[in-house]
This record gives structure tokens, C-alpha cells and sequence, in this order.
């Protein structure tokens, strides 16, 4: 290599070519280096086709121009007013024979005062903790 200057193979360089094919056919083998150009071919075409579909969508709209071809944002709906929020499952007053106090329990963790919600984080919390 020289000394001072940048040393690079360019890919325009037919030995490169000729190193990668014999990788190439090394790694594949000759019987799969068709099979796989022949998929490549295939992907392609599929691609271009829906491709020209997709082109030919958007003009075949009738009396559409391109610009008229861009889809709307939706509007944003009106703010209705609505009721107070009613009692959920996690503020709810608890029951004595619920199972998520009796696992609470269990644990030792103080169930007064506290919602379903914030009982089932502390006794997530602990289970993960052991």
C-alpha cells in the first residue's frame, strides 16, 4: 500500500467484478445463481406493476388533476360536552372479599384508603420485586 495516500477499490473495476461474482458463486453455487435472478426479475415486475397501478388510479379518477388527487386531513369533530365521569372499576369502594385485597393481604400491603387501581400497582410492584 502506499504510504501518505487513501488506497481505494473502486467498484468500477472489472477485478472487483470478477472477485465478487467468484464470491458469489462460492457461497451460492452455480445451479442457484439463476433461481435467484430469476426472483429478482420477478420481484422487480411485480414492483413496476404496482407501481403503473397505483399511477394509473390516481389519474383514472374521473375529472381528477394531481393536485385534486391528494387525500383531505379529516376534520377535527366538534367538542361536545360531556356528563361527570361515573365511578370506574378502579375507584370504585372496595369489597372485603375481593380477590385483588385478599392477594393484597397476603403481601402485607395496607388496603385502606387506596382504589383498585393503585392496589393492583403496589401488588404488581411487590410481585415483581421478590
Amino acid at each position: 500500500m502506499p504510504s501518505g495516500e487513501d488506497f481505494n477499490m473502486a467498484l468500477d473495476d472489472p477485478v472487483v467484478w470478477v472477485l465478487i461474482i467468484a464470491v458469489v458463486i462460492f457461497l451460492f453455487g452455480s445451479s442457484k445463481i439463476p433461481q435467484f435472478a430469476r426472483s429478482i426479475g420477478q420481484a422487480r415486475k411485480e414492483f413496476e406493476n404496482g407501481w403503473k397501478g397505483i399511477s394509473n388510479e390516481i389519474m383514472a379518477a374521473p375529472g381528477a388533476s394531481p393536485a385534486q388527487a391528494v387525500p383531505q386531513p379529516p376534520r377535527p369533530q366538534p367538542v361536545m360536552p360531556q356528563a361527570p365521569p361515573t365511578q370506574t372499576a378502579a375507584t370504585q369502594p372496595l369489597q372485603p372479599l375481593d380477590p385483588l385485597i385478599v392477594a393484597c393481604q397476603n403481601e402485607g400491603i395496607d388496603t385502606s384508603g387506596k382504589t383498585k387501581e393503585q392496589l393492583a400497582s403496589e401488588l404488581s410492584w411487590k410481585l415483581n420485586k421478590k
